[in-house]
């Protein structure tokens, strides 16, 4: 299947865009479902249209081995919207992904096929590596200058992939030297302890069983002895880390200007961590920045992100906001002669929380 794809079901229904011709970027995770269409603007891009809807394509995958129909109907529910509001406009060209669920899933591709012909969406399952390479490009303006070395993690629905990355002079792209991709995310996590993540004894032994499955990892590239030297970040990107954005800078309701770029310290994450344990199921349900369709997914992350830290104590950890689609859009338009210098325009920068 190719990976750039217009449709015709979606192509003979484009009316005049307002913002010209437009490229999308489609990423169906584990837990959401997300579309982002964007145009070339001033050295980056405009955001003409974007859409998330939490399908939880992952529910049962972990017990069974396969998507489950009511599942299936969700994400199919989803995917005809983003038909619908690409069909509305002018789509230079569309990247549509799929992530962990429809790589595990044994009934994945033939999901993938019934999407095809009841919308005119061809996904393509990518590979981790390429998960983690489009989280690293989208996020390579928020690597910080003059450092050496960056640990990337991205706490998905169904897995985590975490890219360790060289940064190299100005000018020159960030490397990546090695990635790794655990089966541990939100959503099956959550599956798997049920309850117990709400208790101190669920929790910590949560994040043994993480760091344990993170070990060879360490062992291999010795990162832990790089932090200790200095000259090494922790950014990270995914809904847990800027929900402990949220929590750490203390913000009324969840603001993206705030948090994409937000740099925390250590200490303020832990803090973030502590308090996040310390509401309960209710108090997560009620939270602004989480509410009750997230509530459940918000501790499982957490002990991903704990036994990260756990690891890999770094002074500083960087927010971001942004992920899959951005890398998708950011490749898209270069490969067509589109200079990006600033890959997202921002209202503002995020405040510090604790910066060390």
């Amino acid at each position: 299947m190719p990976p750039y794809v217009r449709p015709a079901t979606i192509a003979s229904r484009r009316s005049a865009d307002p913002f010209g011709q437009a490229y999308a970027a489609l990423d169906l995770g584990t837990n959401n479902c997300r579309l982002l269409v964007a145009a070339p603007a001033n050295g980056g891009f405009r955001v003409v249209d974007s859409y998330s809807r939490m399908v939880r394509l992952g529910e049962g995958l972990d017990r069974s081995g396969l998507l489950c129909p009511e599942a299936m109907a969700r994400a199919l529910a989803a995917l005809r919207v983003c038909a619908e509001r690409l069909a509305r406009r002018q789509v230079r060209s569309l990247r549509a992904v799929a992530t962990e669920a429809c790589r595990r899933a044994k009934n994945g591709a033939a999901f993938l096929s019934d999407v095809e012909r009841e919308t005119g969406l061809a996904i393509d399952i990518i590979s981790t590596r390429e998960e983690a390479e489009l989280a690293l490009e989208s996020c390579a303006p928020l690597l910080a200058k003059g450092g050496r070395r960056v640990l990337l993690f991205d706490i998905g629905g169904g897995s985590t992939e975490i890219a360790w990355v060289r940064l190299g002079p100005p000018g020159v792209p960030p490397h990546l030297i090695g990635y790794v991709s655990i089966p541990y995310g939100v959503v099956t996590f959550a599956e798997r302890l049920g309850p117990a993540c709400f208790t101190a004894a669920g929790f910590a032994a949560a994040v043994d069983e993480v760091a344990s499955q993170l070990a060879a990892f360490e062992r291999v590239h010795c990162i832990g002895k790089e932090i200790a030297q200095g000259g090494v970040q922790l950014l990270g990107t995914s809904g847990t880390v800027t929900t402990l954005a949220g929590v750490a800078l203390n913000l009324p309701r969840y603001s993206r200007p705030q948090i994409d770029g937000a740099v925390l310290s250590g200490a303020a994450c832990d803090a973030a961590l502590m308090a996040l344990h310390g509401l309960g199921r209710d108090g997560l349900v009620a939270h602004p920045c989480i509410g009750p369709e997230r509530a459940d997914f918000v501790l499982p992350g957490c002990a991903v992100f704990a036994a990260i830290r756990r690891l890999w104590p770094a002074a500083r950890v960087v927010v971001a906001d942004r992920g899959l689609r951005e890398g998708i859009l950011l490749r898209l338009m270069r490969n067509e002669g589109k200079p990006i210098t600033r890959r997202w325009p921002r209202a503002g920068r995020g405040r510090a929380a604790g910066v060390a």
